[in-house]
Parts: structure tokens; sequence; C-alpha cells
């Protein structure tokens, strides 16, 4: 899949009321050998942040945890590729802050004008034309499938 396809499937889950975390890795599900559903309800507390809490982007989060069961380590003893996942984990951050200036929700909706809160909004039409998400959805998609390719 090329990374505008991987972007594309991200941003149809977003759009279809998924929140950024789960658009993001659900997009990757079949890669990591796992149900949609499943995908689904992994990635659901992460989205706005958190959870709500407009923390660390949920579309960068959904992106770090389909790179993780990718291209993640799974023993506590392998230093190495710990350092190798940590450092890709790391570039990733430092590729989304370069374009987008920040990974933390709240600053990113509020670089768009609009308010944070904790409660999900309903989504719709104007949900959609008033947030920067899709953005963010699309990007970390790219990234993960640029970094999958390599």
């Amino acid at each position: 899949m090329t990374p505008d396809q991987r972007a594309q499937k991200a941003l149809d889950y977003f759009m279809q009321g998924y929140n950024c975390a789960q658009a993001v890795f659900a997009a990757f599900h079949e890669d990591m050998g796992i149900p949609e559903s499943l995908a689904l309800k992994i990635a659901s507390s992460l989205g706005g942040g958190v959870g709500g809490l407009r923390e660390v982007c949920g579309a960068f989060l959904g992106m770090s945890m389909a790179l993780g069961a990718l291209r993640g380590y799974d023993s506590p003893t392998d230093a190495q590729r710990k350092q190798a996942h940590y450092a890709l984990i790391q570039e990733m951050a430092a590729r989304f802050t370069l374009d987008h200036d920040t990974l933390i929700c709240r600053d990113l909706l509020a670089s768009h004008g609009v308010t944070p809160t904790h409660i999900p909004a309903e989504r719709n039409a104007e949900y959609y034309k008033a947030r920067p998400c899709a953005r963010y959805v699309e990007a970390c998609a790219r990234y993960a499938q640029e970094a999958l390719a390599q």
C-alpha cells in the first residue's frame, strides 16, 4: 500500500466518526493480523489526546501503536531493538512537530481557533469543517507507511 493509500484509509475511518487514534491504528489492522473491531477497541481510549485530556495527539499515538505492533520489540532484554524503536518514534515526533509545530492536541486545536474541551463533540459537517484533525490523521498514517516501507 502506498503512503497516500494508507492516509486515505485512515481518513475514511476518521470521516466515519472514529477518533483520530482509532482511525490511524485501524488503518493498519490487516497488517497487524487483528480484527478491525479489536483495533478500534484498542485505540478507543487514545482519541482527543488520550480520553479527551488534550495531551499528545491521538493520531500520533495511533501511529506509534501501529509502529510498535509492526516493528516494536517484545523482549525486555533486547536493548538494541528497544533503542532502535524509540529512535523511530522520536524521529516521527520530530517530523510531526516540524510539520505541525507541536504534538499536543490542545495546542494543535487552539492554533486553528478551536477551543478544546474534554467532552467529545458530535461528528457532523461543522465538526469536520472546524477541526484540523483530518490532516493529522492523514499525516500520521502516511509517516507510518513510509517508515514501514524502509
